[in-house]
């Protein structure tokens, strides 16, 4: 049997975009959900309430009954989500230094100045933060 996901980057391609569509409309049935994902993306109503079901199953939704339909809503926050992937990460891939992938960051060509900045105010706001 297969551990429940835990960390975002654990679910699979579907279940991350029925959880992104929770949490940018905080909540939805089955068929808004479906709905919601439109584009190239045409899942069946069935396929969308087995990925709830199993997302439910597993802790990251729940749900509430209006009349004959269930509402499901995220249990936990994107930002939730997105740290423990994070921290998981650099756990993995970094031995749990952060300062590892900073390093990485700053050293690489991939950031310009106004993101180098955008850190540097970061970390400025975070130290006044704790004062």
């Amino acid at each position: 049997m297969t551990p429940s996901p835990r960390r975002l980057d654990e679910l699979g391609s579907l279940q991350q975009a029925v959880m992104a569509v929770l949490w940018s409309s905080g909540e939805g049935t089955v068929e808004r959900v479906r709905a919601s994902l439109g584009g190239s993306r045409n899942p069946a109503y069935t396929t969308i309430l087995s990925v709830l079901q199993k997302l439910e199953k597993s802790g990251w939704v729940g749900h509430r009954s209006e009349g004959r339909a269930y509402v499901y809503s995220a249990t936990r926050s994107r930002e939730q989500a997105r740290a423990s992937a994070l921290w998981k990460f650099v756990d993995g891939v970094f031995r749990g230094d952060p300062l590892r992938l900073f390093e990485h960051l700053i050293d690489g060509d991939r950031l310009d100045d106004a993101e180098l900045g955008a850190l540097r105010k970061m970390i400025d706001d975070k130290r006044k933060e704790r004062q």
